[in-house]
């Protein structure tokens, strides 16, 4: 589709930095937020409304918050393809509802190699379930508008305000394209720290 309408949204950070304002655009303008943990407790006390991920996937998160997001119920939402009404069926089947936008950045991996920590400490900076979101949604850039990291919330701001509160395809390509690249660097820094220790 040429443009997306932005109804729900998926945000899980690290970086809070921007977040409160950028939220508070989003559920002004009528999306519903969905939100993991500290992003959770974040917006909570901003005084937004937002779902915890555990009531959309009816499963608490295990292992110290390790696994939380990697489930149907999440990337179902996100890989569902719009344009495929098989798809649309095969969700709504699951009780599944769609997200059009999905906010995550990751773990901070390159303060635990500053740090020198020893890999037992330092492989619990890396980050699983923010780059599935953030690869499954860049994949289905043509359904989902996603964001990477803090500096694109302005631009996002204004191109949503612009063509009322609906994602442009090209907007949606030029985000998809910014996450493969975040998500190859951040592979990139995690190999080069494997290498060293």
């Amino acid at each position: 589709m040429e443009f997306l309408p932005i109804k729900r949204a998926l945000l899980s950070v690290t970086d809070k930095s921007g977040l409160g304002d950028f939220a508070a655009f989003l559920v002004k303008n009528g999306v519903e937020l969905v939100s993991t943990g500290g992003t959770f407790t974040f917006l909570q006390n901003e005084g937004l409304p937002v779902t915890p991920v555990e009531k959309v996937t009816n499963f608490p998160e295990i292992m110290g918050g390790r696994v939380k997001t990697l489930h149907p119920a999440i990337h179902g939402g996100i890989l569902a393809d719009k344009d495929n009404p098989a798809h649309l069926s095969a969700i709504a089947g699951l009780g599944i509802a769609p997200f059009d936008l999905v906010c995550v950045n990751l773990y901070n991996f390159a303060e635990a190699a500053k740090k020198g920590l020893p890999p037992r400490e330092a492989i619990e900076q890396i980050d699983i379930g923010g780059p599935c979101m953030l690869r499954a949604s860049a994949k289905n850039y043509h359904s989902v508008l996603v964001v990477p990291a803090p500096s694109w919330y302005e631009r996002i701001t204004e191109d949503l305000l612009n063509n009322g509160m609906q994602a442009p395809l090209e907007l949606r390509k030029t985000m998809a394209r910014a996450t493969f690249a975040a998500t190859a660097a951040y592979d990139a820094m995690i190999t080069q720290y494997f290498t060293l220790h």
